[in-house]
């Protein structure tokens, strides 16, 4: 099994805990796109002084989940058109290199247990009828793992942590439901295919081409909403 990154495993720290928490409250949209961050009202709901509390907002910042306005505080990201454009290219380039690089060094047990996860996520029924593709952060997520794949340690640090969160706060926002569900799941094996075949140029392409329709897809949804 796929070793989990440091920003993804058990929380060590009230700073850790707190990280977690508001991270994956942010990716949900339970703390709303654009929303002020208030630090009394945050250390009263964690128990928590003000010092950890701090540490988490400054490494939700690291993860662009936050942004501090001058005069305004910080405030939690917004998510719109040109955010979405700058960082899916950035993904398409990079994480068209990962699956390059996963054909070329994932061991053949990795791939294996990446198709084992594939069969589990179309054994969700939800994914099965095509309403819905969510994945969970890390080892069940498909993007990820590709990315571990890679072997690279420098791409590994970009993509699984620092642009981790903020590609997940689209993704589960607006990119894993509606029509596009079956065709992101064949995608998907049509990608490991290319890596088990070791046909890095292949599943490089492949990749590239996900992303950019899974762009497309997202930024109609903005259109839709006047993001």
């Amino acid at each position: 099994m796929a070793s989990l990154h440091p920003s993804l495993r058990s929380p060590i720290t009230a700073a850790d805990r707190v990280l977690l928490e508001i991270q994956r409250a942010i990716v949900e949209g339970d703390i709303a796109p654009g929303s002020k961050i208030s630090e009394p009202e945050l250390a009263k709901q964690f128990d928590l002084s003000r010092a950890p509390l701090r540490e988490a907002l400054a490494r939700l910042e690291r993860c662009h989940l936050i942004e501090r306005i001058p005069n305004a505080g910080a405030r939690v990201v917004k998510l719109s058109t040109q955010g979405l454009l700058s960082l899916y290219q950035l993904r398409e380039t990079l994480e068209g290199l990962a699956c390059r690089l996963a054909a070329e060094h994932m061991a053949d047990t990795e791939i294996a247990e990446l198709r084992a996860l594939l069969d589990q996520h179309l054994n969700t029924q939800r994914v099965r009828e095509g309403e819905s593709y969510y994945q969970e952060a890390g080892d069940l997520d498909f993007h990820y793992r590709v990315i571990l794949g890679s072997k690279n340690e420098y791409l590994i640090n970009i993509l699984c942590d620092e642009l981790y969160y903020l590609v997940r706060m689209y993704r589960v926002q607006l990119g894993m439901n509606g029509p596009r569900v079956s065709r992101a799941f064949d995608e998907h094996k049509a990608i490991l295919n290319a890596i088990a075949n070791r046909d890095g140029e292949l599943a490089d392409l492949l990749m590239r081409r996900h992303i950019a329709a899974s762009r497309r897809n997202i930024e109609k949804q903005l259109e839709q909403t006047g993001t």
